[in-house]
């Protein structure tokens, strides 16, 4: 499988003057370029230019944006190597017109570069007087089929993360500081928005972006970092539909705010970098089911109380039990195969981690809403019911098996 990761890269202000004035230049030519003047560009760099303002001007009506855009380079006229220069480990060649051979500068990396990777596009782009390049890389990747140990992760609002794992089931979790941010800004933009200072709050916003990114970033790294080490396979709920809900308009403004669709990007392409499969199952009624006995319970100030078995824990902590016991009631679903080796351990073996969801056996599928339907449930609630109920979708799908039921008529 081919995957691909942007590394981002500070061009060191320990250059040359000279190099970077050439460079200051050719990004000022670029821009005019963008705006339909004639100026000299390298000519490669001015192909770009003039591909990437046909995209604008389709995507805009025929009309530019009065903004900066970052220097487009093609992965044919630039380079990187390492060195053993003081100044620098990573060193890239950008062309620039006028300038045989192009400029030479040193970089400063986010990750280390392996020079096996495939280079793909570079944007070179200049913020608060400080130039930087975002490199696109990619690698041919095996994604795991066998793992030891299944990770689930539960998204909210008083954590963005909470953790639990096979191997231990001890919660851990992330960004609690994430809510404290939104907030922070939110205020702020609210209070330049009564002074009418729009502009502030236009660079405000891009500002919020790059700090939450960058704790997203962090906290993605770090499941992901555990979900290496423990050899285990990744559980995301599915939280398609969760900004649909009404539940006040403060609420409703914190929820919106929080970017659970970019932690799950995030996570999913760290994993995949790595080789680790990431399923998502059916989050529905994970934060009001016990994690114990399945009964429906109370959620106070962040709490979980189960009035059936009287089970007291931190409610994200009982949301990622819930999907961590849902993910193994959907081990046949998602086409796994659970063993038991000699050991404590276990085995779960993927046999299409790409695509999970598609693996289901029809069959079995088929038989079991056949089933369900005899029994006077609605086809539609087949979900449903696996999610509520994790026991007996287990012994379903073991009862069901595609060796058992030779068609599903013998259900009707």
């Amino acid at each position: 499988m081919l995957v691909r990761k942007v590394i981002k890269a500070k061009i060191m202000d320990e250059a040359n003057n000279g190099k970077l004035e050439a460079l200051k230049r050719e990004y000022a030519n670029f821009q005019k370029a963008l705006r339909g003047e004639d100026v000299s560009l390298y000519s490669a760099t001015r192909q770009q230019a003039e591909r990437f303002l046909r995209k604008l001007r389709k995507q805009n009506g025929g009309k530019i944006k009065q903004k900066e855009y970052p220097l487009i380079l093609r992965r044919d006229v630039y380079d990187i190597w390492i060195t053993d220069n003081k100044l620098s480990k990573y060193w890239i060649k950008i062309p620039v017109y006028g300038v045989r051979g192009g400029i030479k500068l040193p970089i400063k990396p986010h990750c280390e570069i392996d020079m096996g990777w495939r280079f793909r596009e570079a944007k070179v782009f200049k913020r608060n007087n400080e130039w930087f390049v975002h490199i696109t890389v990619e690698k041919e990747v095996e994604i795991k089929q066998v793992y030891n140990n299944i990770l689930a992760i539960d998204l909210g609002i008083r954590w963005i993360a909470t953790v639990v794992s096979t191997a231990n089931k001890r919660p851990k979790f992330y960004g609690k500081e994430l809510r404290r941010i939104r907030g922070h800004y939110f205020y702020l933009r609210r209070k330049l928005g009564k002074l009418k200072k729009f502009k502030a709050i236009k660079k405000l916003g891009n500002k919020e972006r790059r700090v939450v990114d960058d704790l997203l970033h962090k906290i993605s790294r770090k499941i992901v970092s555990r979900a290496k080490e423990e050899n285990a396979v990744i559980v995301l709920g599915d939280l398609k539909g969760i900004r649909k809900q009404d539940k006040g308009r403060k609420f409703n403004r914190k929820l919106n705010l929080f970017p659970y669709y970019r932690l799950s990007k995030f996570i999913e392409y760290k994993a995949l970098w790595e080789g680790i499969a990431v399923i998502k199952v059916n989050e529905a009624y994970t934060s009001k089911l016990c994690s114990r006995c399945g009964s429906q319970g109370l959620r106070r100030n962040g709490k979980f109380v189960c009035p059936k078995c009287g089970i007291e824990l931190n409610a994200d902590y009982n949301g990622a039990l819930n999907i961590l016991k849902r993910a193994l009631g959907y081990i046949s679903r998602v086409g796994a195969a659970l063993t038991q080796p000699k050991g404590d351990r276990m085995k779960l073996e993927l046999t299409n981690p790409q695509s999970p969801r598609q693996n289901l056996p029809t069959l079995v599928v088929e038989s079991v809403k056949r089933l369900f339907k005899h029994l006077h449930f609605r086809s539609g609630s087949f979900d449903a019911l696996l999610g509520l109920q994790e026991e007996t979708t287990q012994r379903l799908c073991g009862l069901l098996s595609p060796e058992k039921i030779k068609k599903p008529n013998d259900l009707a």
